[in-house]
């Protein structure tokens, strides 16, 4: 049989462990990370800046992102209310909005088209908006890679440069790379009902198909990947730092 659990960070359902669970604490961690090296790469790291750019993508992608999420077809199976997921979304994304809107008064007015960008992302790739346009790999890979490394540099640096295109450019495919392997573990933790069946190995012996033979190399890979990626952040903030 394959585990219950819907993700490998999900906790029993029930009371704060949904909210925790709603998170998803590696996943948001990653994509968060991607925000600290685009800060990290500009020519001056400016710390407040980078603070309010993460606090915004904490609240719009981390909260508001996941909770729509899970108001669409409760694919994290909590039981939070969805009156209170609806909450959530509403007042998370106002207030990555917020800071946005208060980030561009502040230092400089084009902010405000990574803003409007945030904030349609959020409703059309979870949604599935536009025919689900944007709800693929490739959406996946530019909206939570590309997007927020780009937002995170420009925040600190004001401008595009050569060197934030090809950071974005890691952070789309290092996203993409975490879809491709992260599909098919969905897939078999949340619509799977039993996993059966035996491998048959040259030298004649055999192997049963277990739920970690079928997607434990993926599960890994991506817990490794999120570890990698806060790794990577946490080092070159330190050298911008220092």
């Amino acid at each position: 049989m394959t585990e219950a659990r819907p993700a490998f960070y999900a906790l029993a359902p029930g009371g704060w462990r949904d909210y925790v669970t709603l998170l998803h604490p590696p996943y948001t961690a990653w994509h968060l990370s991607y925000v600290a090296i685009g800060a990290a790469l500009a020519p001056e790291l400016r710390e407040g800046r980078l603070v309010a750019a993460a606090a915004a993508f904490f609240l719009g992608m981390g909260v508001a992102a996941h909770a729509l999420d899970e108001l669409n077809g409760r694919p994290l199976a909590t039981r939070i209310p969805e009156r209170v997921l609806l909450g959530l979304t509403v007042v998370s994304l106002a207030g990555a909005v917020a800071i946005g809107i208060a980030g561009a008064v502040e230092f400089d007015l084009w902010l405000l088209v990574f803003v409007a960008v945030g904030a349609m992302l959020v409703p059309a790739y979870n949604l599935e908006l536009f025919g689900g346009a944007i709800h693929n790999t490739m959406g996946f890979a530019l909206a939570w890679g590309a997007f927020p490394l780009l937002t995170g540099y420009f925040a600190c640096a004001e401008t595009i440069s050569w060197v934030a295109l090809l950071a974005a450019g890691f952070a789309a495919l290092t996203s993409y790379a975490q879809r491709v392997l992260s599909s098919p573990v969905r897939h078999a933790r949340r619509r799977v009902a039993a996993v059966s069946g035996v491998l048959e190995l040259r030298d004649g012996t055999r192997e049963p198909i277990t739920h970690e033979l079928l997607y434990g190399a993926q599960e890994q890979a991506l817990q490794l990947l999120a570890a990698a990626h806060v790794c990577l952040a946490a080092a070159l903030l330190v050298l911008g730092l220092t």
